[in-house]
Parts: C-alpha cells; sequence; structure tokens
C-alpha cells in the first residue's frame, strides 16, 4: 500500500490512461486490475463487464464473466475491485459496499486468493465525478489518488513477460453406441493432460527471448521434481532478471519492447518409473471411432524481474496453459461430434493498454464469419476500443519473437528540415533470422518480408509473411521462375518483388530506375511526397545486387538529405536502426 510515512495517508495510483470505459448516460460495472507485482492499490487497466442477468447492467453473470476473465488477462494480473457508473437506486456509499461485494465473487469464481484490500469507484451525482473508497475490513474513502505520468515504465522496467507455447493432440476413441462417451474421454485426456504438467517427469527451459541481447546467459532448466523439494538449487534461486545485464537497459518501455523470457515444456519419455507398476489393457470389442483434438496453448504472463524462475513456472506459466486448456477444452465440448472448432489464442497490445490481451479465435470459417464479427464487437465494448478501427483482427496480434519498430521514434526526428517517413509499425528481417542461412543471396527476399509485415500489422493483409522458399514457389505459379527455382539460392531483384507483391497481397509497385548514387537527392522530392500520400515502405536495391528497405527521408534546403534504412543483411539485430 502507498502510505505517506509520517501522515499515513493511503494513496490509490491509477496507470490506466482511459479509467471510463461507460458512458455517463449509461449504466454497469468495470473491473479493476491490478498485479500482486506492483505496489498494493495499483490500478493497472478497467475491462468492462457485459455479461449481465436478465438485462440488468448491475448485475453480473459471474460464470461467464469468469470465463472471459480467465481467457483475457494474462497471468500476473488480477481483478482488485470494481468501478459503478448509473446505480441510482443506492447511495455513493452503498454502490461502493456493492461494488465490493460484486468483485468479491468475480474473485472467487475466478478462484483468485484473497488479497488485503480491494479498491471500488462510484460515480458521484453531487460532483459528476468519481469517488474512491478502499476496503480492509470496512469500506473507507481514499482522497489521495495519483494519475501516474510515465504508467508504461512503472509497469515494465519492473517487469518482464514470460512466453510459452505449447502443441497438443488429444486422442479420443468412442464407442458408436456411446457417442456422450467422447465427451467423458476428452474431459479424462484433458485432466491426463493437467497432470503431466506437474509430473516429475517434466522439466521446462528457460532462455531470453531477446535479439538486442549479444551475451544472452545460458538457458535455465527447472524440472518439476524440484519444485517441492525444500532445499535449494542453483536453478530455483536464480531470478528473472538473470536473464539481462545490468546495463541492458529498455530505452523503451512498453509490453512489445519488454525483456521476455520464453518457456520451453518438455517431458521425458523414457526412464524407469519411479513406483514399480505393472501395465493393465482392457479389451471392450465392439465398432469404435477415432477423434482427434488438436490445441496450440499460447500463454504469456507478466513477473517482476525478482521473481525466483522456479516460481514464475510453479505460479504463473503452469496455472496458464491449465486455464487456456480448459478455455479450449469448454468451447470444444459443445461441437465435439460435429463440426470442431479451430481454436487459435491471439495476444493483442492494443492502444491505451499497459499490457496485452488474449484473444481466443475459431478460425475454421474465418475471420469474416458473422459470429467472429460479434465476438470482436463484443471485446471491444469490454475493452473500451472504437467500433471503427481493426484492432483486434488476427493480422494485428502480437509476433512476440519477431523485433518491431516504429519509423516515428527514428533520431532523425531531432535534426531541422522536412520529415517524412512511413506510416506504421513492421518487423524488421535480416540475414540468419530464425536460424535460416541466406547470407550472401536473401537480402531481397528480407526486405520483402519487412515490407510485407509493414501490409500485415497495418491490417491491410491477413497472410503471414512468407518464406524464402514461398517467395519463390509464387514466382513460379505466375510462370517467372522455372520450378527448379524452388529452394535454390538464387537472389531476386526489384521487378521480382513487385511481382510476389502483386499475386499474394494484389498491391501494385512502381519502379524508379536512377543510374547512380549521385541522382538520389533529386528524387527526393517525389520519395518525401509517398510517405506522405501512401504512407508504405520504399525498396532500394544497388548493382551489388545489396537491397535496403526506406522508411523515412528528411529533407533541407540547400543541405544533405538523410534516410532512413534498414540493411538486410545485418546477422544480428543492430543496437540502433539507421
Amino acid at each position: 500500500m502507498a502510505e505517506d510515512s509520517n501522515a499515513k495517508t493511503t494513496t490509490i495510483r491509477i496507470l490506466c490512461r482511459k479509467l471510463l470505459l461507460i458512458g455517463k448516460s449509461d449504466s454497469g460495472i468495470q473491473w479493476l486490475i491490478g498485479s500482486p507485482f506492483l505496489p498494493t492499490l495499483t490500478v493497472v487497466s478497467t475491462f468492462r463487464c457485459i455479461h449481465t442477468i436478465q438485462s440488468d447492467p448491475l448485475s453480473p453473470d459471474f460464470s461467464k464473466e469468469s470465463d472471459d476473465m480467465r481467457a483475457l488477462l494474462p497471468r500476473g494480473f488480477e481483478v482488485i475491485g470494481a468501478l459503478i457508473v448509473g446505480n441510482t437506486n443506492l447511495n455513493v456509499e452503498g454502490s461502493a459496499q456493492y461494488a465490493v461485494d460484486a468483485s468479491t465473487r468475480l474473485r472467487k469464481a475466478l478462484l483468485q486468493s484473497e488479497i488485503k484490500s480491494l479498491i471500488v469507484a462510484v460515480e458521484d451525482p453531487s460532483s459528476e465525478g468519481l469517488r474512491f473508497f478502499v476496503s480492509n475490513s470496512v469500506v473507507e474513502s481514499v482522497d489521495a489518488v495519483v494519475y501516474e505520468e510515465l504508467p508504461e515504465k512503472y509497469v515494465w522496467e519492473r517487469g518482464c513477460m514470460l512466453n510459452c507455447e505449447l502443441p497438443i493432440k488429444l486422442p479420443v476413441y468412442y464407442s458408436v453406441k456411446d457417442l456422450e462417451g467422447a465427451v467423458g474421454m476428452l474431459i479424462c485426456a484433458t485432466e491426463g493432460v493437467v497432470a503431466k504438467f506437474r509430473d516429475s517427469k517434466t522439466t521446462y527451459v528457460l532462455e531470453a527471448l531477446d535479439d538486442s541481447t549479444t551475451e544472452a546467459p545460458h538457458a535455465v532448466i527447472i524440472r518439476n521434481r524440484e519444485l517441492d523439494l525444500p532445499t535449494e538449487t542453483n536453478a530455483k534461486s536464480l531470478l528473472c532478471s538473470h536473464f539481462w545485464s545490468e546495463d541492458n537497459k529498455l530505452k523503451t518501455h512498453s509490453a512489445e519492447h519488454s525483456g521476455k523470457i520464453q518457456v520451453s515444456f518438455l517431458l521425458a519419455t523414457s526412464g524407469a518409473s519411479l513406483k514399480p507398476a505393472a501395465p493393465v489393457a482392457e479389451y471392450i470389442p465392439g465398432e469404435a471411432k477415432l477423434l482427434v483434438v488438436d490445441y496450440k496453448l499460447k500463454v504469456i504472463c507478466y513477473a517482476t524481474k525478482d521473481l525466483r524462475v522456479a516460481d514464475a513456472v510453479s505460479k504463473l506459466i503452469i496455472p496458464g496453459l491449465v486455464d487456456q486448456l480448459h478455455t479450449m477444452k469448454n468451447m470444444t465440448l459443445p461441437h465435439l461430434l460435429s463440426q470442431q472448432p479451430k481454436l487459435c489464442p491471439y495476444h493483442f497490445n492494443l492502444p491505451e493498454f499497459l499490457h496485452p490481451v488474449t484473444v481466443i479465435y475459431d478460425s475454421l470459417y474465418g475471420e469474416t464469419e458473422m459470429k467472429q464479427v460479434e465476438i470482436r464487437r463484443s471485446l471491444h465494448l469490454r475493452l473500451g476500443l472504437p467500433s471503427d478501427r481493426p484492432l483486434l483482427r488476427i493480422a494485428s496480434a502480437m509476433n512476440i519473437s519477431i523485433a518491431k519498430d516504429d519509423a516515428s521514434g527514428n533520431t532523425l526526428r531531432k535534426i531541422n528540415g522536412d520529415m517524412s517517413l512511413v506510416q506504421g509499425s513492421y518487423e524488421y528481417y535480416h540475414y540468419l533470422q530464425d536460424g535460416f542461412d541466406d547470407s550472401g543471396w536473401g537480402c531481397a527476399y528480407r526486405s520483402l518480408q519487412t515490407i510485407v509485415s509493414w501490409f500485415k500489422i497495418q491490417q491491410y493483409a491477413s497472410i503471414g509473411v512468407p518464406s524464402h522458399r514461398e517467395i519463390q514457389q509464387a514466382l513460379v505459379e505466375i510462370g517467372d521462375k522455372d520450378p527448379s527455382f524452388v529452394g535454390s539460392r538464387e537472389w531476386i531483384g526489384a521487378i521480382e518483388l513487385s511481382f510476389v507483391l502483386d499475386k499474394l497481397l494484389g498491391v501494385s509497385c512502381k519502379v524508379i530506375n536512377v543510374r547512380s548514387g549521385d541522382e538520389l537527392p533529386e528524387k527526393c522530392r517525389e520519395l518525401m511526397m509517398h510517405f506522405e500520400t501512401q504512407g508504405t515502405p520504399i525498396m532500394i536495391g544497388q548493382l551489388n545486387f545489396l537491397f535496403k528497405s526506406k522508411f523515412g527521408f528528411s529533407f533541407i534546403s540547400n543541405g544533405p538529405k538523410r534516410n532512413i534504412k534498414l540493411k538486410a543483411w545485418f546477422q544480428k539485430f543492430p543496437s540502433s536502426i539507421r
């Protein structure tokens, strides 16, 4: 709890820039979100309650609300209170107690442990503002409310993100005479996987997921059988800060630029059993069928850097995997014997949100299917997002393993003169990325990948960034190359890139021929006009067959012309982007 050491004044700290999501003419409840890794009475974000009973906006359906919150909210964040707007049946103090009761019930539905203090806020009709309260043993009014000026730094300077992806295939055998038995088999198979997460033969490998770290520490191995032992091991005593050196300070504080730890799940299938046992088999004659339920779990968690890595695994990653697995199971059960959904989690880093949210989509029928549209519409309502921006499309999901930058943050802004930049963010692709050796011939491929990433992030395209082989296959399909070109190490040029962009994205390109670099300044005004009116990246090819992606220009009359380039032939992530 943030308190003044002399006056003992209770202070509530607000980090979210947009606290009130409900219009003043409406009524409803918002859940206040905090973190056990931040000081008590700190509000990080807020979600609107959208599931209510009998159309009463002030009567939450706690079962549905807890299901949604469990799927949306990363582990490391939790419900710490509620905000009520428009409760005309009670006075302010009565509404505050109602908010305490509602947030307590939601925490119980989420199986969250008790916390010392809950924060509640109530719209005060007399002042047309919000009054804040803190619930300890009694509900007390709080006047000291601080709105943090640098909330991103407050959250991410001390925190990091853990990422775990785990594909799972669950075989479901059932008798054709007992179709309902398939439901029980899936539930049983799911519980079997949950047990494996804490099995003594399970091992978790943690490593830094940070391209800017030149000397990354060795991976940390955590064995499940060590977690419950009272003795300390070297791995158990390590903190999350182990993965970053003291001089590796983040210049930008946000979820996407935070320190990231990749967690991998390994299960030893060989070796002697801890307890001797004989194999048991049961033969049941009759016709049977087999279903394979395919999941891909994708879990992210927030942790403070001084948390032990063992606790990060046991208290964040494992519960997060269990929650997501049960959520997917519940979404699959109603359709198990018909058309199974094709479920996939996506993480979104939304404007004005300090932390990502996770959404599980059914991609069986595509994003334009009406049910998916309704899901996104309800999410926009819950999160207070504008309805005219495609912020929750699959194309705008986070790619945690790829470095992303925004040209608007480049240091060239500090010079005098006119500046024109690409509009939006992009992902930087370069030699040797993803373990693929294209050194000496793949710079145009990498430039094309960077350009496609721009279209993807701006939601102009939903396809993935093409691999070298997919680029080559596209050129073969349009008849530009022979079939032997696929899988080769042959370079491509600007014309081939324009063909691929036209085939994959339907994007037309303009090619400008310049005889030498000395003529490039003559094209500055034309290129700057392109950035201002079109906003898309530019690729420049050279006679030595090295290609760059261009993301901005600065222009000073009678002075130097400067530009922002990403060189695809870097073999590691540079400390700064030129």
